[in-house]
């Protein structure tokens, strides 16, 4: 089944405005409260079970879509359409955090965070590089975890003092022992099997506080995907994610001793509650020196990760002017001093 919003007033399809948080119809500009939509205003049309092919309400298109697109737009008319059959029942997600940065938002930003070209190759900021922006709802299962946590250990306190004569190091060696429960709220992953999981995870942190309970129309206008891969599937990975973080509280709670060797340690972590959420992602792609390269953008607040070709030439200027200034400083506090380092 798949839904169009249309616009009390013009009938033309409706997206989902980040600035406003809105349904707006970018006809006529009116806006809609989401939560006060009328259903009698949502037009749908019906394909056969999980069919990739069907027909834009609004301009009458032939558009295919993968199994895995839960909302896209029409590439002939723009028209936001969200497969409802893709985001209900056991592929519905239990909350979502709406875009609050817009395309435009996201462009400007893209800019300003390659620095408008400073350690970049020559060219590769132009307008005419930018290849595409498009906003994304991917899939996440979101992880409440608890650990408990079982070590053993062997700690020495070491002591030095020394008397007329003699210069002492004293060790003292302690059984150490430590039983500790730990919990952790909302660890994300990524459930897409097509996007990269490191750029996902450096798309961290969310403020997850605005999470919202899901509704279809947030979805109007941007792509989304539905999981492919259960909870079961990725709870190794929230774990993993997790490990360091149980690792430097166990060592902070064995400060005191200047050496701890552990003899056993014993992490049992559960999955107390795992939950589908739709995160927003601007995924930028740029054409440079017949390559793409892609990057991609916290949809809420703004963060950028991947790796734009950077000159070697402007690397190597700006660390020698690094450099070079370091050196001045140096020369200045010798002087200063009444010596040289040189």
């Amino acid at each position: 089944m798949i839904i169009h919003y249309k616009c009390p007033s013009c009938s033309n399809d409706m997206v989902f405005e980040p600035a406003t948080g809105d349904l707006t119809c970018p006809s006529c500009k009116r806006e809609e409260n989401i939560e006060q939509y009328p259903e009698n205003l949502m037009t749908t049309t019906f394909s056969e079970g999980e069919a990739k092919e069907y027909n834009c309400n609004n301009c009458g298109a032939v558009l295919i879509t993968t199994e895995d697109t839960a909302a896209t737009h029409c590439s002939f008319c723009g028209a936001g359409v969200v497969i409802a059959d893709r985001v209900s029942g056991s592929l519905a997600p239990a909350m979502v955090i709406p875009f609050t940065i817009t395309q435009e938002q996201a462009t400007q930003a893209f800019k300003k965070w390659c620095q408008n070209g400073l350690l970049t190759k020559k060219g590769f900021m132009t307008k005419e590089r930018l290849k595409s922006i498009t906003g994304m709802y991917v899939p996440f299962w979101m992880y409440d975890l608890n650990s408990d946590v079982d070590v053993h250990a062997e700690g020495t306190i070491i002591r030095t003092y020394s008397d007329s004569k003699y210069n002492y190091t004293e060790t003292k060696f302690y059984d150490v022992s430590r039983k500790i429960n730990l919990t952790y709220l909302k660890i994300p992953v990524d459930a897409s099997e097509k996007m990269n999981d490191t750029l996902m995870d450096k798309l961290e942190p969310y403020l997850y506080d605005e999470l919202k309970d899901f509704k279809t129309p947030y979805l109007a206008g941007y792509i989304a995907e539905k999981y492919n891969y259960t909870d079961d599937e990725l709870l190794p990975r929230a774990k993993d994610k997790i490990s360091d973080y149980i690792e430097s509280y166990i060592s902070s709670t064995t400060s005191e001793y200047h050496t701890v060797i552990y003899k056993d340690k014993e992490i049992d972590t559960r999955n107390v509650k795992s939950y589908y959420v739709l995160l927003p992602v601007w995924m930028i792609t740029q054409d440079y020196e017949n390559a793409e390269y892609t990057f991609a953008m916290n949809g809420q607040t703004g963060k950028v990760v991947g790796k734009p070709p950077l000159s070697k030439f402007k690397i190597a200027a700006w660390f020698s002017g690094i450099t070079a200034g370091t050196m001045l400083v140096l020369k200045t506090i010798s002087y200063a001093m009444g010596g040289g380092f040189w």
